[in-house]
């Protein structure tokens, strides 16, 4: 976490989906040293008493309130706890996350299709549409997390770029449709993050090939500009940019922050 206060979103209310041991819990402390309020939401009470005892140790003030962004009255009450204790809401930051079926098209199961685009795209809609009245007061800023899946079409990510696709559509078309309200949509999309879940992964893939994880970190950094993997609080700090009112000019915009893994 910074350990300097950036002002950026000095007295913002945060309120952010899918909060999780890596990039949701950095955003959450970024936000936090930025000057934010966070409030967090997650299907899982536990991960969320963990990473908002983590932001107060710090010196930031939390909200926590188990949801499931799939479900409408579960949703509304985020809206209402947040409101009700805080006034209003400056920033939603969509971060909710499905693990992509990993497998081709053609032997991908539909369901499993049909729920990733539930949680992502339609979960995002939801809960958009359900601060929209909220964030149209503040003049706020929604930022939703994408990934590099849109820069490529690699073999075994088809139903996660289908979902993403269409999170970066309906992204673009919130931007457009509350522009007149005030209303900030942008998008961040990052590339591999270096969390404990990738540095699991690239052991696993050390043990397959027999060779070192930092073989496999170096084979996979080699294709970006800056020869490393971004880390989750770099990803968080574009957050937070795009939340801020540095950023009140931007729209409808997506910023790719993979170290310069593709140019788009």
């Amino acid at each position: 976490m910074s350990t300097q206060n950036t002002g950026l979103l000095a007295d913002k209310i945060v309120v952010l989906s899918g909060v999780g041991p890596g990039l949701g819990r950095s955003i959450c402390l970024e936000a936090a040293a930025a000057g934010a309020t966070v409030v967090l939401a997650a299907r899982t009470e536990s991960r969320l008493k963990e990473v908002a005892a983590e932001v107060e140790a710090a010196g930031g003030t939390t909200l926590s309130v188990p949801t499931d962004i799939t479900d409408d009255d579960a949703v509304q009450n985020l809206v209402t706890r947040t409101v009700e204790t805080f006034g209003k809401v400056d920033v939603l930051v969509n971060n909710a996350f499905s693990v992509p079926s990993m497998k081709p098209l053609a032997r991908t199961d539909f369901q499993q299709i049909r729920d990733s685009i539930d949680l992502t795209v339609l979960g995002g809609l939801r809960m958009t549409q359900a601060f929209t009245e909220a964030l149209t007061e503040t003049k706020g800023a929604v930022v939703m997390i994408n990934s590099a899946v849109l820069r490529h079409s690699e073999p075994r990510y088809g139903s996660y770029k289908v979902a993403k696709s269409a999170l970066l559509a309906l992204s673009q078309t919130l931007a457009t449709e509350l522009g007149p309200k005030g209303i900030r949509v942008n998008t961040v999309a990052p590339g591999y993050i270096w969390s404990d879940q990738l540095k699991w992964y690239f052991g696993e893939v050390a043990k397959k090939y027999n060779i070192t994880p930092e073989q496999v970190y170096e084979q996979t950094a080699s294709r970006s500009d800056l020869k490393r993997l971004p880390e989750p609080d770099e990803i968080a700090r574009a957050v937070v940019f795009l939340a801020s009112p540095w950023a009140n000019a931007i729209t409808g915009q997506t910023l790719d922050v993979n170290c310069g893994e593709y140019h788009v």
